[in-house]
């Protein structure tokens, strides 16, 4: 039987079929860990398939694409062909390909395949997209549509992602999915370890994993005393940087009478000591960075990341082994330390939720002054809170700066904050063609609809006031040239206002030979 897909699954699908039916090939789908990622995948595979298509679906791990096929036969009923070590899927009259991207990649291999072979392909973890191995797959399949799938980047994910994807069709965020029940909420609390790795270095890009163990050592007994005391009672995960020093906090933690295991690639009895642990043979479970990927037990409800990153899809897949629901579990318990580090890019478990690096820090404060834990979600609401009342504050100067010009029309800075569009404040262009410089068209229709078109200087920030402008229209809300009309006469959140509240103001102004009528207070007024 076919599985249904949940609302945002199926928005999902709609969202990347429309992309590239708008000639953007290469899309991408931003999902949390635990969302059902695979199953979106599974239902874009079935309908390429269904038009005729053939569809390629790369991962880095053999691990990873029996679970792709496992799950593509479970949601859609379909069988997939393997191209990895002596199996190739070549002369198969299957046409799914799973494929893993060091084999596929070989030239000797790839060049076997005919270049119009795929008309798609899909990347889950898009983060490695980027790499030699992949984008030689790409480069030999020019002409097939491309998605990659990621948990929620942050900016400088997207940017680096920009350099490749032509569009996000779709993003599904964390606090939705745990707003609207789909995850687990988060509680985020502080063990009061001081943990210095100030001396660590970097390597590829993230902390040296070497370093970071050296550096731990030290401080294990005390981890382990930590987590015997207070946690041995939840199902626990623990990430380590090496091996040796997963092995030796397991020991530690045995010695201390708790029932823990440990798991790494290494180990000959590693889906016992998996299966075990999920039936509640132990109650914590140490590992070397082996369960970031393709592991799922949603019974578990507590992590603890002993393994310091500063990359945040790392950091989430961490997490995200404990966010899924489970009958009886109430929270995730996300255990995290005073790392001591002059390094301001360490993630966090604000990182999982804040927007930008001044609600993070804010979400970190609260979590550090909170001895028995924070709700993450709820501390995000309040940061956000503080800090928009702060940015509107500084705003004002500058918005009472712009509205003093002689200009009839709308600074865009002026129009987002007017209608409190976050996201038009702190745009940033991502993809090639959002850096671009706006289209002749774009500008007739800003300019048309009272936006100062000087301060418009690329076509990602004209499509979105575009989009702003034509949602806002259709729903019968005040316009750029009504907002600025009535802010001159001081009157504040004119873009809450309806166009008729609008308009039946700035008549009553109008016969007032352009007076605010007595008895109305700008400031206060409420239509």
């Amino acid at each position: 039987m076919a599985m249904e897909l949940r609302p945002y699954q199926a928005e999902a699908r709609d969202a990347i079929q429309n992309e590239w039916s708008q000639g953007r090939k290469r899309t991408l789908l931003v999902l949390p860990t635990g969302c059902g990622k695979t199953v979106v995948l599974a239902k874009v595979a079935q309908e390429e398939v269904e038009k005729g298509g053939r569809v390629l679906i790369m991962a880095h791990r053999n691990e990873l694409l029996d679970q792709a096929a496992d799950k593509i036969r479970l949601a859609t009923g379909l069988e997939c062909a393997f191209e990895k070590a002596g199996a190739s899927s070549l002369n198969s009259q299957l046409r799914i390909t799973v494929a893993s991207v060091q084999s596929i990649c070989r030239k000797k291999r790839l060049m076997k395949f005919p270049r119009d072979h795929f008309s798609c392909i899909i990347v889950d973890e898009a983060h490695h997209c980027l790499s030699d191995s992949y984008q030689h797959v790409f480069g030999h399949f020019p002409d097939a549509r491309v998605l990659g799938v990621t948990a929620t980047p942050d900016r400088g994910d997207m940017r680096r992602l920009g350099s490749f994807f032509d569009s996000m069709a779709y993003e599904y965020t964390l606090p939705r999915a745990i707003d609207q029940k789909y995850l687990c909420t988060i509680k985020a609390q502080m063990i009061p370890l001081r943990l210095d790795i100030r001396e660590v270095g970097m390597a590829k890009g993230d902390y040296d994993a070497g370093e970071i163990g050296s550096a731990l050592e030290p401080y294990l007994k005390l981890i382990a005393g930590e987590i015997a005391k207070n946690y041995a009672n939840r199902k626990t995960v623990v990430f380590l940087p090496l091996i040796r020093i997963s092995k030796a906090l397991c020991k530690m933690l045995r010695d201390l009478g708790v029932s823990a295991a440990e798991v790494n690639g290494d180990s000959p009895n590693r889906t016992q000591i998996l299966r075990d642990f999920e039936d509640g043979s132990y109650t914590v479970l140490c590992n070397s960075m082996l369960l970031t990927e393709g592991w799922d037990c949603p019974s578990v409800d507590c992590v603890v990341v002993l393994r310091p990153t500063r990359v945040r899809s790392l950091y989430q897949q961490m997490v995200g082994r404990g966010m899924r629901l489970f009958p009886g579990k109430k929270e995730l318990l996300l255990l995290d330390f005073l790392w001591l580090t002059e390094k301001h890019d360490l993630c966090r478990p604000s990182s999982l939720i804040a927007a930008n690096g001044d609600i993070a820090a804010r979400i970190d404060r609260m979590v550090e002054r909170s001895p028995s834990g924070t709700d993450i979600m709820e501390a995000e609401k309040a940061a956000r809170s503080d800090a928009q009342a702060e940015r509107e504050e500084a705003l004002s100067r500058e918005l009472a700066r712009m509205r003093s010009r002689s200009r009839k029309l709308v600074d865009p800075l002026q129009y987002a904050v007017s209608i409190a569009a976050g996201d038009l404040v702190d745009y940033e262009p991502v993809f090639a063609w959002e850096k671009d410089p706006p289209t002749e068209k774009q500008l007739e229709i800003l300019e048309q609809r009272g936006i100062f078109t000087g301060a418009v200087t690329n076509k990602g920030l004209a499509s979105h006031l575009i989009d702003q402008l034509f949602t806002r229209q259709g729903a019968g809300l005040a316009t750029p040239k009504q907002i600025r009309c009535l802010e001159k006469f001081s009157f504040v959140h004119v873009g809450t206002w309806s166009y008729k509240q609008a308009n039946r103001m700035i008549s009553r102004i109008s016969k007032n030979d352009w007076a605010v009528p007595f008895g109305i207070d700008p400031p206060s007024y409420i239509p």
